[in-house]
């Protein structure tokens, strides 16, 4: 009795940690994150890892613009209030996929777009997009330090209407990241 308890017992949790992990290969990592000082002011160096599942794939193949956005906020905190929001801004990426040309495309924020050959090749660009500014070089106080809140995801919202129905209620739609904290001080 014992013995087959403990062998359901153990299952059970082989299926727990096979669903957590299988659960996690399915949202976005963030790898890098940092806040670096410019002459035009502060710039977010970025790197994700993700992949696009077999039902994303397959919508983007058959035409469906797939949209992603990146959110950072840069907070500092205060004793006496509430904490000051120095930055709050996001940055849409877009991919898409040419089915007579055969060509991808990628727009970073509506500026131009950039054609690849393949979708790896289109991915490594949303993957690991240039440094974005964030903020002019007077929006942060030299020598504070803000605490910066990052993350990434599929935005659902700007796909086409008929789609939107089966994004919300489709979890492999859904393709995001945890947010990721940490602390910058302002040079």
């Amino acid at each position: 009795m014992t013995l087959r308890f403990f062998r359901l017992l153990a299952c059970q949790l082989l299926l727990v940690f096979a669903c957590a992990t299988a659960q996690a290969a399915d949202g976005i990592d963030i790898t890098l994150a940092k806040i670096e000082a410019s002459d035009e002011g502060y710039r977010l160096g970025a790197n994700y890892s993700f992949d696009l599942n077999r039902d994303l794939e397959d919508a983007l193949q058959h035409g469906v613009k797939l949209y992603f956005t990146t959110e950072i906020e840069l907070t500092r905190p205060r004793w006496y209030w509430r904490d000051d929001r120095a930055v709050s801004t996001k940055r849409t990426v877009s991919i898409s996929y040419d089915v007579l040309l055969r060509q991808y495309y990628v727009s970073m924020g509506g500026s131009v777009q950039q054609t690849y050959q393949t979708l790896d090749e289109a991915m490594f660009q949303i993957r690991r997009p240039g440094r974005w500014l964030i903020a002019p070089k007077g929006a942060l106080k030299h020598g504070e330090t803000y605490e910066v809140s990052l993350r990434m995801y599929m935005n659902r919202d700007l796909l086409q209407k008929p789609l939107q129905v089966n994004a919300f209620s489709n979890s492999d739609w859904h393709l995001a990241s945890n947010r990721k904290t940490f602390n910058y001080r302002a040079e």
